[in-house]
């Protein structure tokens, strides 16, 4: 995956685009060679990845010698692309990281004090729908309780709680003996916590912090802010805190002096929250329409300019400010954008139709941008595909947990974990995404289970430009007919949103999909089916739950590398025999389908864990080890 900090290099845009390409090659090369040799471990559903490690040295027998005959030529051209591509990075691409050491990254730190500093500098005028919330906090910071209380502010990125702090921490901290504000931000040292914090109390409170204070180590930075604040009533800001361990080791230092002191937390991660009693976090969500338009009018029509709102630009407007969905960063920055511009109907037409390029492109929106750039970098590795994964799907669109986790796990996401099973781990995954604000929770089930949820709208349009960037995958719309990309950039993600033509015309010819998801329930799929089989054999996700498809052809056998087949709510009634050489398919969903009888070789696939069924009338053979998991139609 790019490394989001060089998103501006184009030389190394380019490399890093050569790079994935030579490893679908390779992905190709070898999902070519275990389909010839037909190779079988029913121990192994990780996929091929976990076959390489255990290296070709196991493939024996002249099927393998033959294979790797005719696969040699490709990999002999692989291995001299590659060796061409490590020499042209050495020689021609320079990235941000190469510029970088230690424990701290120059672009991650400088975006977060942008960020922060854009935040903090807004005034009080740009606060709005915050009232109630303001209250609290000024009465928690004045409480009568003499213990040391932890106060959190958390909520997704942009939705001002530096902005919130910074005003509360400004009308209040001439009520403490002492005060601070320091930003934590992803790339924290403990050390330089500890500085900044002790220069900045020693500052506030109108003395010389010690000279010898960049000499210390971390002990002895602790005793010296332990000693400052032994006996003052003090007021400290954690600002923008992505991890509990980045202030854990500070709780010690800021002692428990029995004199009404207070710490401010603000954070995007939940589980920061748990720093504080739950009687003493406040959550952030998005503004209503009504504070929304008010916000955006206060930036785009300010009163000491003496703007108002044209008449005939004012439903424009509106609209304008709707897109924003509630995200006052959002607002306030489109609303100076369109101070800048002439006040004609014209004019705002045009914003309104290109909002999203606004929001990708403009230079003024860069802290926009960083809301979900900061996020998407501190996500791990494995998590960042199954966030990209879901800007694939339209705006709005409700997830449920079952179907996700299910085309996670069959797209090779989910990593192994002990004892766990590739479900909970997945479910794991979706837990953090939601308590990093990356995914909106909607509802739970009657377990306390993640059952459906969303991504923001603000969200979803950075992440879908992050999945351009990537490669990762592509969706078609009769609005956003990105399907040409397909063909130029190798994409092995597709989801149809909405098809206004024929499929033949989606798919080309040299399509080397892995995964096919239709959305649009109306479309076309006479020959759907017939032609994925054909022109896509390397298909891993095949969901078509839904669409009116009557038949199964002979050739979905040919899908060696099936794992998820979806034919919910089709008119299927019967299976083809062939179903039986999909020797990799994990899950088969059958659920609310004509099918009454499985073809009796579905008892040959040893890596289906599930199939999911409605008729209880179905059944498969007693020693087929396959869970029939007969689901309600929201699983």
């Amino acid at each position: 995956q790019m490394d989001i900090r060089n998103r501006n290099n184009k030389i190394y845009e380019i490399w890093v685009e050569d790079v994935r390409m030579l490893a679908h090659q390779i992905e190709d090369i070898v999902d070519d060679y275990l389909h010839l040799v037909s190779y079988k471990d029913k121990h192994d559903d990780t996929g091929w990845t976990t076959y390489l490690k255990k290296g070709f040295k196991r493939m024996k027998g002249p099927n393998a010698l033959l294979s790797l005959n005719r696969i040699a030529p490709s990999v002999k051209e692989a291995e001299a692309n590659l060796v061409h591509l490590f020499q042209a990075k050495e020689r021609w691409v320079q990235m941000v990281a190469d510029e970088t050491s230690g424990e701290s990254s120059c672009y991650i730190v400088e975006a977060s004090r942008h960020l922060a500093s854009i935040s903090c500098s807004l005034s009080e005028e740009d606060l709005v729908g915050v009232d109630e919330n303001r209250k609290r906090l000024r009465e928690w910071l004045a409480g009568d309780e003499l213990e040391h209380e932890v106060i959190v502010l958390h909520g997704m990125g942009g939705l001002s709680k530096t902005t919130l702090a910074a005003n509360v921490y400004r009308n209040e901290r001439e009520k403490f003996e002492c005060h601070a504000w320091v930003s934590i931000s992803q790339t924290y040292s403990i050390k330089n916590i500890l500085k900044s914090l002790i220069t900045e109390l020693f500052r506030n409170a109108k003395q010389n912090p010690p000279v010898n204070l960049g000499d210390m180590k971390a002990e002895g930075l602790q005793d010296e802010l332990k000693a400052f604040l032994r006996d003052r009533k003090y007021l400290v800001i954690l600002d923008d805190v992505w991890a509990p361990e980045a202030i854990g080791n500070l709780f010690g230092a800021l002692v428990s002096n029995l004199r009404g002191s207070r710490v401010l937390v603000t954070t995007r991660i939940d589980e920061v929250t748990h720093l504080a009693f739950p009687n003493k976090r406040i959550r952030l969500e998005p503004l209503s329409q009504n504070d929304s338009w008010e916000l955006f009018y206060k930036a785009a029509f300010p009163r000491e300019k003496k703007l108002e709102c044209p008449t005939e630009v004012t439903q424009l407007a509106y609209q304008i400010a709707s897109k924003c969905k509630g995200v006052p960063l959002a607002i306030v920055s489109v609303g100076r954008l369109l101070f800048g511009r002439d006040k004609t109907e014209e004019e705002f037409r045009h914003i309104h139709n290109q909002l999203d390029w606004e929001l990708i492109n403009n230079p003024s929106m860069e802290h926009v941008r960083n809301i979900l750039y900061l996020s998407y970098i501190y996500l791990p590795t494995q998590l960042k595909s199954c966030f990209l994964y879901c800007s694939l799907f339209p705006d709005d669109y409700l997830f449920t947990r079952k179907k996700l986790v299910r085309w996670w796990i069959a797209e090779g996401f989910v990593e192994k974990r002990g004892g766990s099973t590739m479900e909970e781990v997945a479910e794991g995954y979706l837990k953090e995404l939601v308590h990093m604000n990356m995914l909106q929770l909607v509802e739970r089930n009657s377990f306390g289970r993640i059952k459906a949820f969303r991504m923001h709208d603000i969200v979803h349009e950075l992440a879908v430009d992050l999945c351009r960037r990537e490669c990762f995958g592509v969706s078609y719309s009769c609005e956003n007919k990105r399907f040409e990309f397909l063909e130029e950039n190798d994409e092995r993600r597709m989801v149809i949103h909405r098809l206004d033509k024929d499929i033949n015309q989606v798919i080309s010819s040299e399509c080397r999909l892995r995964s096919f998801i239709a959305l649009d329930k109306a479309m076309p799929s006479s020959t759907l089916l017939p032609l994925l089989s054909e022109k896509c054999r390397y298909m891993s996700v095949l969901e078509l739950s839904g669409l009116p498809i009557d038949n199964v052809p002979d050739a979905i056998g040919d899908l060696f590398n099936l794992r998820h087949l979806g034919l919910r709510d089709s008119n299927v009634k019967l299976l083809p025999n062939s179903i039986e050489k999909l020797s990799n398919l994990l899950t088969l969903d059958l659920c609310t389908s004509e099918i009454h009888e499985l073809p009796r070789g579905i008892i040959k696939l040893k890596s289906l864990g599930t199939c999911l069924l409605r008729k209880r009338t179905i059944g498969l053979g007693d020693n087929s080890g396959v869970a029939l998991v007969y689901a309600s139609p929201g699983d």
